[in-house]
């Protein structure tokens, strides 16, 4: 009883410490905060979460239970794409959503306005533009880049080293690929690529595509498709192998970006 009565004596101290520190943010139970954490005004975490060393959390960010954020990588003497060294602390913006459960890797960073629902996982060197969803379980890995107001939905698998634009939406259960040798032969680790999103493109459910494939500006691949080659910019694909069907309907497109230099809207 003495030893118990110990223990909570100083997790109450701990508490009140940091409470201290973090006037302004408002913390669940059993909250682990390394050193050197920066948390801003307005955010609230729930219970069972762990928040590694040196990361930042912006204003009014919400996390919810059992997160993970600053998750160090690991690699196995078989891992292709891991590669273990410093890293710059996370960052999460202001008025991110955070779901429960959701692991978040050091090295990200995550702008303002993006929700990680529950149980997704954010790799590390990846960056994830404003306003972002990243869906229930989807699985976002190392060295990856995500726009603005994108959509990736439930249960989508980003592989390592793909760039996805602004304004892209990934739909359930699609599988983005890396390795044309499927785990075979030291001559895959020369040919590593993911995929790439133009602005604008889109991919519809169940969908796979192959390692190093570029989906054009305002791109449509049909759900369940396969696709084997680059899929040209404003057009439908379809099947497996996805092949070219029809033009994308204008009142689809995305309207062109705004110049900057002329001031236009």
């Amino acid at each position: 009883m003495k030893a118990e009565f110990v223990v909570s004596e100083n997790t109450l101290l701990e508490e009140q410490d940091r409470n201290r520190q973090y006037p302004d943010v408002s913390f669940g139970k059993h909250v682990v905060v390394g050193q050197g954490v920066s948390i801003g005004e307005g955010t609230v975490i729930g219970n069972h979460v762990v928040l590694h060393s040196h990361i930042t959390i912006g204003k009014d960010v919400r996390i919810d239970d059992g997160v993970v954020i600053g998750k160090k990588p690991m690699k196995s003497k078989a891992s292709a794409t891991t590669n273990l060294r410093e890293l710059m602390p996370t960052f999460i913006g202001n008025g991110c959503l955070v779901g429960s459960n959701a692991v978040i890797y050091t090295g990200s960073i995550v702008h303002d306005g993006v929700l990680i629902a529950d149980f997704a996982s954010v790799r590390e060197d990846t960056t994830i533009g404003e306003l972002t969803i990243i869906g229930r379980g989807v699985a976002v890995e190392n060295e990856v880049t995500i726009g603005r107001c994108c959509k990736i939905e439930t249960g989508a698998y980003i592989t390592a080293k793909s760039t996805i634009g602004d304004l892209c939406f990934v739909a359930p259960e699609v599988t983005f690929t890396n390795d044309n040798f499927v785990g075979r032969t030291q001559e895959r680790f020369k040919h590593f690529g993911g995929v790439t999103m133009r602005r604008g493109a889109r991919v519809a459910a169940n969908s796979t595509i192959l390692p190093g494939i570029t989906i054009g500006e305002d791109a449509l691949v049909a759900a369940g498709s396969v696709v084997t080659r680059d899929v040209p910019s404003g057009m439908v694909v379809m099947g497996s192998p996805a092949r070219a069907i029809r033009p994308v309907p204008d009142e689809q497109k995305l309207q062109p970006p705004a110049d900057k230099n002329t001031g236009a809207n």
